[in-house]
């Protein structure tokens, strides 16, 4: 049998090596809790996985699926949302004229501001306690968060580069390419290579991953789905 890459079912992958800290779930169903990220995984998403994921998931919120192929969704759960991605990978970097813009390590004191700045800018679930899954950088100007970058899930030997946005009124700037080349650097210093999700719609994004030398790896699935409400007697 074809043994699948790990870069194929992320979530599963980090959540049982080295983001397993995190994980609220069992041995055959993980996920992040609520404030964290809404990702689930399953190493198989087979019959027996789906029994679980049936039986073990909360009916009170929603979870993220992230996988390089069509699952299977049980009936007891609704698609609230889905859309395909790619997923890019960066094994040679290329960095490109640098904005020359003040580079700040964000922590506690900066999530009022990155709330503000995802929720207008929607990269992607950022959380109360997204934070924390480290290394995130972000540009300032008089007071105002202006772009950020960050890291989600870590698998072995892999990081992935997230919650990369620029306010609309400051696009154009070098920004983004400034912050993803640092936290490329980063990663890369560490021995693990960077990789990324985007929108398949997402062409700016993506022209611009490129020239950082990111290049496409696969093709994902995504969707949000919660358990559908049980009716009474």
């Amino acid at each position: 049998m074809h043994r699948q890459h790990i870069l194929d079912n992320p979530v599963w992958e980090a959540l049982t090596t080295e983001d397993k800290r995190f994980n609220i779930g069992t041995p055959a169903l993980a996920y992040f809790p609520e404030d964290i990220s809404p990702f689930v995984g399953m190493e198989r998403w087979n019959e027996d996985d789906l029994v679980s994921m049936d039986s073990l998931l909360p009916a009170e919120r929603s979870f993220s699926i992230m996988i390089a192929r069509d699952v299977m969704i049980p009936p007891s759960f609704e698609i609230l949302f889905t859309t395909p991605l790619y997923q890019m990978i960066c094994t040679s970097l290329q960095p490109i004229a640098q904005a020359g813009a003040t580079i700040k390590q964000l922590g506690e004191a900066d999530v009022p501001a990155m709330l503000v700045l995802t929720a207008l800018t929607k990269p992607g679930p950022f959380l109360q306690r997204t934070i924390e899954f480290g290394n995130y950088i972000g540009i300032y100007e008089n007071g105002e968060l202006l772009a950020m970058a960050g890291e989600r899930l870590h698998l072995r030997g892999y990081t992935e580069v997230s919650a990369v946005c620029t306010h609309p009124d400051h696009l154009g700037k070098g920004y983004a390419a400034q912050l993803m080349t640092y936290a490329c650097e980063r990663i890369i210093k560490q021995g693990n290579i960077p990789f990324l999700h985007v929108k398949t719609d997402n062409l700016r994004a993506i022209s611009k991953y490129e020239q950082l030398g990111f290049t496409k790896r696969a093709d994902f699935y995504f969707a949000v789905v919660r358990k559908r409400a049980v009716s009474g007697p």
